[in-house]
């Protein structure tokens, strides 16, 4: 071999060796780069069997060994911003929701500076943008420091930090990756981190939970850090509305959950996290605990991650509100039992309304799959993803029929705020005749109330103008209701809708097309 081949050989050789000493020190040393999919990985979940008994130590050990992965978090918003119950509804003023959801004295946190101009002996007072503090509960989930917390916790926060289990002097700041209103959940991440590694939270699988199951919360309850309570699952699945026409399935539990405990996790009794902490029932005398606590399913937080990750959660939605198919009387839409959603409002220029779903239409089939309730077809409607089109299978009439249905993306915040405008009402003399057996006044629809409720030129209908509070119709109807149709007869004035209510049977329900806000809503009223 020449000698210019040989040294040729041997410089290759070098540099392979170069190279496989220097990947070997790169893995010992943790220097090789995480890949995206390590970034988003979501925990591993351990779904084996709860079994083995309890003894003295269990409750003590899972606190001393969880406690750590818990954190504290404190945060800073401008106390003009309009704060709302994501739960019950809002209206009261930011000072009542930090009271209630973190413990917070109402009035606390605001103040303002003083300013001095040095031109002309002149003194300026100004006054700074109030603020409002308040605190929460997380849990870490990664060693990168991700964390999970409600989305009430963080929401319009303009600052956020975080103290860790066993170092409640030292802040860190962090910043919201993810929220999901629809849920309550976020998903925040320290911009500081500790030297040391972070604990990680291990999840459990919480479907497996069941009523009576030993559950322990750990969070921040009135400030006093890291309290932690035991009890038991109360109810699995319980239903709680989130918005018109959306629930969400929680975890009830009757382990002590108080103002500051939202974020913080509920665990099972390996210490595992089956849910994130989120709201509490209260009486009107008390804000804290009654035994009646509610907690988002770890399996939903899970899911939810990978979008969270990317900073947006996608939904879709196909513009309808539904409702659940009357406990009696469903053999009068054509059904053969009650499972189905009853479409009560249809969005103009939605999804539904485009592909020609009808309100009254009755969805029993979405998708392939069998709708058995309202709240089964949201989720699947929820779960799709936008853009996609789908078969929906509705009976009208009696009658069963299949269309074709292009899924919109959910917009939360636009629904809430279309669903939260109020109705107009008609403050002319109503007419002194009920709907007999209903509870309602009616009188004949003027063009100028037509135009004032925006409804198409040509509609007509009878304006509903007073309600009995006690009658059958009293939540179901409302003052400035037009009926357009009842058990699918249009009628076009006060006495075609009279006549038509007074044909239903009592004890039997009426199907009544009304006009309301500004489309058409399908609601079921039974008759006294």
């Amino acid at each position: 071999m020449s000698t210019r081949k040989t040294t040729l050989f041997y410089a290759l050789l070098i540099a392979v060796a170069s190279m496989a000493v220097g990947m070997v020190l790169a893995s010992r040393l943790d220097l090789t780069p995480q890949s995206a999919a390590q970034t988003i990985a979501v925990p591993p979940m351990n779904s084996a069997p709860l079994t083995g008994a309890l003894d003295a130590q269990t409750f003590r050990n899972i606190a001393k060994a969880q406690t750590p992965m818990v954190v504290s978090i404190r945060t800073e918003m401008n106390a003009r911003n309009e704060m709302t119950d994501f739960f019950g509804g809002g209206g009261g003023a930011p000072e009542d929701f930090f009271h209630r959801f973190f413990g917070q004295p109402p009035g606390q946190g605001q103040g303002q500076d003083e300013d001095q101009q040095r031109g002309g002996g002149q003194r300026r007072r100004r006054q700074s943008e109030p603020k409002a503090h308040a605190e929460g509960s997380g849990f870490i989930i990664s060693k990168d420091g991700f964390i999970v917390t409600n989305n009430h916790v963080v929401e319009d926060a303009t600052k956020i930090q975080v103290s860790l289990f066993g170092d409640d002097e030292t802040q860190y700041t962090a910043k919201v990756v993810g929220h999901d209103q629809l849920t309550d959940t976020a998903l925040i991440q320290l911009v500081e981190k500790p030297k040391g590694a972070l604990p990680e939270a291990r999840f459990g699988d919480s479907s497996q939970m069941a009523p009576g199951d030993w559950v322990m919360a750990i969070g921040n309850p009135f400030q006093f850090q890291y309290t932690v309570t035991v009890g038991v699952v109360s109810a699995s699945q319980r239903s709680l509305r989130v918005t018109e026409g959306r629930n969400n399935d929680m975890l009830q539990t009757d382990a002590a959950i108080n103002p500051g405990n939202s974020g913080g996790p509920l665990l099972n009794v390996r210490g595992e996290v089956i849910g994130m902490n989120t709201m509490i029932i209260s009486g009107s005398r008390s804000e804290g605990n009654l035994g009646i606590g509610f907690a988002v399913p770890s399996n939903t937080i899970r899911d939810l991650l990978p979008q969270l990750r990317t900073g947006k959660v996608t939904r879709g939605r196909i513009g309808v509100l539904v409702t659940p198919v009357p406990h009696e009387d469903y053999q009068e839409f054509g059904l053969k039992s009650r499972a189905g959603a009853v479409v009560a409002t249809v969005a103009p220029g939605g999804a539904s309304a485009k592909a020609g779903i009808e309100p009254g239409d009755v969805i029993i089939e979405y998708n392939g799959r069998p709708v058995s309730s309202s709240d089964d077809l949201v989720k699947m409607v929820v779960g799709t993803k936008p853009g996609t089109t789908v078969p929906v299978k509705v009976v009208r009439n009696k009658q069963e029929k299949t269309l074709n249905i292009t899924v919109d993306e959910l917009d939360l915040a636009a629904e809430q705020g279309a669903s939260g405008r109020n109705n107009r009402n008609d403050n002319e003399q109503p007419d002194d005749e009920t709907g007999s057996g209903f509870g309602i006044s009616l009188r004949d629809l003027t063009p100028s109330v037509a135009r004032r409720l925006q409804m198409p030129n040509g509609r007509a209908g009878a304006l509903v103008s007073d309600i009995d509070p006690n009658g059958a119709a009293a939540g179901f109807l409302r003052q400035g209701d037009v009926i357009l149709a009842v058990n699918g007869r249009t009628v076009s004035t006060a006495q075609d809708a009279r006549a038509e209510l007074q044909k239903v049977p009592a004890g039997r329900i009426a199907r009544i097309l009304l006009w309301r806000g500004d489309g058409e809503v399908f609601v079921t009223v039974k008759k006294d």
